[in-house]
This record gives structure tokens, sequence and C-alpha cells, in this order.
């Protein structure tokens, strides 16, 4: 990982992205409103919007407007929001903070909380099957990627090894972890987009493989940052992961391993993305080497 400045980021497509989520409501009567508020305050509480913009990306380095991909791109965050809820409950990462403000069940309790994040995975797949527009299809081929990539093959399964400490020992087994608990759904942000556009199988072995390396990416530099980074930074307690006990790149490979590591890893991505969009594909580099250098 490089140590000098961060990497430029695409904000154009992050603002598309918060501005589409702004305007989403969840709750169609009164007696819900509570649960839409919650589910709200965990939403657009801020963020890189990473999932997201990656499939706006995603788009236009296959040729297609940016637009048209909305609806499936703000379901990857609303999921990945579900999923930090989850992660933030005292039964599991027992966090109080995330993104710099009170987590979802230090503000509205946990039962709100959970309630809160099983809706947004909810409404999420509510959300492509009713708005996104494209051939059936494709569409269902994206859906199933999605539940998939987020299900006991992907993030929830990656989740159930970390907390049951089930992984083989070693470099492979803990990749096996953040394949699955953050590569799938990041890789599924850049795949669903392909699905989508009707790629077969072999037109997407360049893109799965740089989705594959960038979820890894991520993974090994929010160890590190987990180590070196400040609350006020990552908006959220540094050192959690040390204080839960949990196997992270840094306690496998040290610090200076991981940072080789996750150098490695840039390369590769963009080795890949090389391959996949030879006519060039800049706004996916750009948070390759975003994601290398980021501070938060």
């Amino acid at each position: 990982m490089s140590a000098g400045a961060q990497g430029v980021y695409p904000d154009h497509l992050r603002a598309d992205v918060d501005a589409y989520l702004a305007g989403l409501r969840f709750s169609q009567e009164p007696s819900t409103a509570g649960l839409d508020e919650a589910m709200r305050y965990s939403l657009l509480a801020g963020g890189k919007r990473i999932r997201p913009v990656l499939a706006l990306a995603t788009a236009r380095a296959i040729g297609r407007d940016a637009a048209e991909v909305m609806p499936l791109a703000a379901a990857l965050e609303l999921i990945h929001t579900y999923s930090l809820i989850h992660d933030d409950l005292p039964a599991m990462d027992d966090d109080d903070l995330r993104r710099g403000r009170p987590t979802c069940h230090v503000a509205f309790g946990e039962d709100v909380a959970i309630l809160a994040g099983d809706g947004l995975y909810a409404e999420a797949f509510r959300l492509v099957l009713s708005e996104q527009q494209g051939d059936p299809t494709g569409i269902l081929r994206a859906v199933l990627e999605l539940a998939d990539a987020t299900g006991v093959s992907g993030m929830v399964g990656g989740q159930y090894i970390d907390v049951a400490g089930s992984a083989p020992a070693g470099a492979a087994g803990l990749r096996r972890i953040h394949e699955l608990k953050t590569g799938r759904l990041i890789g599924a942000a850049v795949e669903c987009v392909c699905l989508l556009e009707g790629m077969t199988d072999t037109q997407l072995t360049h893109f799965r493989t740089f989705a594959h390396e960038l979820g890894v990416l991520f993974q090994i530099v929010d160890d590190i940052l987990d180590v070196i980074g400040t609350d006020a930074a990552l908006g959220k307690p540094q050192g959690s992961d040390e204080r839960h006990g949990k196997r992270t790149y840094v306690t496998e490979f040290g610090l200076d391993g991981a940072r080789d590591l996750a150098l490695a890893s840039q390369e590769q991505a963009h080795r890949a993305l090389a391959a996949a969009a030879p006519g060039g594909a800049a706004e996916l580099e750009q948070i390759t080497d975003f994601i290398a250098t980021r501070q938060s």
C-alpha cells in the first residue's frame, strides 16, 4: 500500500448515489414510521458509498449510462448498511460508533436496530425487482448473484466463519473469511452490472478477477487502518478487531507484511482491469487506487 497521498475518488458518482438514497422511503403507514426513521438514520449516515459507486463506474466502463443501474447500485448500499447495523450489535462487534455517530442500536434500541437491518435487506431486493430496468433474464441473473453474494455462500457465511473461528489456520483460511465476508458484496457490485448487460461467464472472467482482488484489497487496508487509524478518521472505535481477538492481516502478517499484500492485490486488480476493459476504465482505476490509499 502506497504511503503517498490518498487516491482520487469519483465523487460525482457518490453525489448521484447520495441524492438517490435520500429520496427513498420505506414506510407506507404511520405505525411503521419509526422503523423508516431508523433505517434512514443508518442509510444516510454518509460514507464513500464504495459499493454503489463501483456499480456505476462498472456501467460506465462497459458503455452504459450509470443512471440506468442506479436501483441496483442503491440496493447494494442498502445491503451494506444492513450488514453494518447487525455487525455493530452487542452480540457481534458491540460498537457504539459508526460513521462518526451513535450506532443504530444505541440510537434506537437493539430490537429496532435488528428490524432496521432486516428491513433494509428486504427492501434492497424489492428495489431491484420493482425499479431496475433491463432484460428480465439479466435482472434475474443479477438478483441471483446478489442473493448468493450475501447469503451462506457469501457475506453471512463469512461472518459465521469469523465469529465461529472455523476457518483453517494460515493465509488461505484468513483470505477465505474475507473473500466471503467482505469480498463477495464488493465483487457483486461489479459482477451484477455485467450480468445486467448479458455478459457470458467467459466475458466475465477478467471482471470477476478484478472484483475479487478489489475485495481482498479493501479488507487488507481495513485491517491496517484498524491498527493505525484514529477514531475520528475511521468514524468508529480504532482497534476494534484486536479487542475482539479477530484474525486479521495485521495479526497474521504484521503491518509491513499486510502493506506488502495490499500492494500485491492492488497491482493484480489493475492487471485484471486492464484485461477486462482494454479501452480503459478510468473511474474503476480511481476507485482501486483510492481503496489502496484510503485513510478511513
